[in-house]
């Protein structure tokens, strides 16, 4: 039985892992976090994170050959293969601040493999990396007195939250990216191995490492580049009497162009697609290409000024007011069907809203908690409501009729 490992249990990790183990019994799969707090929450009766159909799967396979822990040491030492799928958010301070990405959890995994390593791995690049990431992870992990050599290989996952594990089960393609090596294109065989066991072996892209790393960000800058796109068309229709549906549809039915991430909304949201973006941004300015680096910020750009635009347009409409009013917003998680709510344009609303006054219910069927964390002290100017079609309690005042009779409003 080979051991496979994932180090993070978070929004990929989770998922990824579990799919892997209903569909490879003969492999051993550990997901570690050194958050014990999740780890307890994945061993329990309620996951940490929401996924239509996760719960199904992991309680098909978890005790069997799916395993959480907190033992991060221990199982990388008995690991094969492991999958790092840490947070990489974008960092906030020093040179790249506000776009380049921070990989220093990234790079205390890779040393943490290092300590603990006594045999040859395979290690897979899950997380959102910027391109030639896996060369300095080569030079950590290769860097050692004892002879053990490891292969680096680039696994970017293209999971939409709300549907992770459709595009698990049927994904679109699988890419594999790796050294041009023999041993380089051994690592890559190993991770094709695992998806032949339900993936079609035409839908599985073998690739090098670099374009394998690039790929995951440039797919997801021209899915935001659409969202952003269809945005500003939405603000063009309104002053010209146009249906933005409407357009989509049209513009939707081209082949060339196709209907999805056309729809026009509030913004995008999620932890990829503002992140991504801004790594690729940085990368073309770190590579001094300044007009690439200027037309992908603009995507970013316009997404920030549709959020920032609903809210004045709400209060236009409202007579120029929402203060004392109570204003629900039906969702928060950044998009149905998740809990997640990472860059939520929700949040935004909110508390643009809280700062004219007004009186504000969220309500959503699963990523409540995480939205009242997001809020902070804020959270307490605003009413959280599971069901969204409960009425509010409206007090009741006494009225004098014309014919002398009370009446209740």
């Amino acid at each position: 039985m080979k051991n496979i490992l994932c180090i993070g249990a978070g929004y990929v990790g989770g998922p990824t892992m579990a799919v892997i183990a209903k569909h490879c019994p003969e492999y051993r799969i550990v997901v570690v976090d050194i958050n014990a707090e999740k780890i307890d929450a994945w061993n329990s009766d309620w996951l940490p994170i929401y996924e239509p159909g996760l719960k199904e799967i992991v309680f098909s396979v978890r005790g069997k050959n799916f395993f959480f822990s907190t033992e991060i040491d221990k199982n990388i030492a008995e690991a094969d293969i492991i999958f790092v799928s840490v947070n990489t958010p974008t960092k906030t301070f020093g040179k790249g601040a506000g776009k380049a990405a921070d990989l220093q959890y990234w790079e205390k995994t890779a040393r943490q493999i290092l300590r603990n390593s006594t045999s040859p791995k395979v290690v897979v690049e899950k997380s959102t990396l910027p391109v030639r990431t896996a060369q300095a992870m080569e030079r950590i992990l290769n860097a050692n007195e004892n002879g053990i050599f490891f292969d680096v290989v680039s696994n970017p996952e293209f999971l939409a939250e709300g549907s992770a594990i459709n595009d698990m089960e049927d994904p679109d393609r699988v890419l594999v990216g790796g050294r041009e090596t023999p041993s380089g294109q051994e690592a890559v065989q190993a991770i094709v191995d695992i998806y032949e066991h339900w993936v079609p072996r035409e839908r599985i892209i073998t690739t090098n490492l670099w374009s394998s790393e690039l790929s995951k960000l440039v797919a997801n800058a021209f899915l935001a580049q659409r969202i952003s796109s269809i945005n500003s068309i939405a603000n063009l229709c309104e002053k010209t009497e146009a249906d933005v549906a409407e357009v989509a549809k049209a513009v939707g039915s081209d082949s060339r162009i196709g209907p999805r991430f056309l729809r026009a909304s509030v913004g995008f949201g999620g932890s990829c697609f503002k992140k991504d973006i801004l790594n690729l941004v940085y990368l073309c300015e770190y590579y001094h290409l300044p007009e690439v680096a200027a037309y992908w910020e603009q995507v970013v750009t316009m997404n920030e000024y549709q959020k920032q635009n609903f809210v004045a347009k709400m209060v236009t409409t409202m007579f120029n007011t929402v203060a004392g009013k109570r204003i629900a917003l039906f969702g928060a998680a950044f998009k149905a069907h998740t809990s997640d709510t990472r860059e939520t344009p929700a949040l935004s609303v909110c508390e643009a809203l809280l700062e004219e006054h007004a009186k504000v219910v969220v309500s959503d069927p699963y990523a409540l908690e995480n939205f009242r964390k997001d809020l902070g002290e804020t959270a307490e100017r605003v009413t959280f409501e599971e069901d969204p079609l409960k009425r509010p309690k409206v007090p009741t005042q006494s009225l004098s009729s014309p014919n002398g009779l009370n009446m209740l409003s």
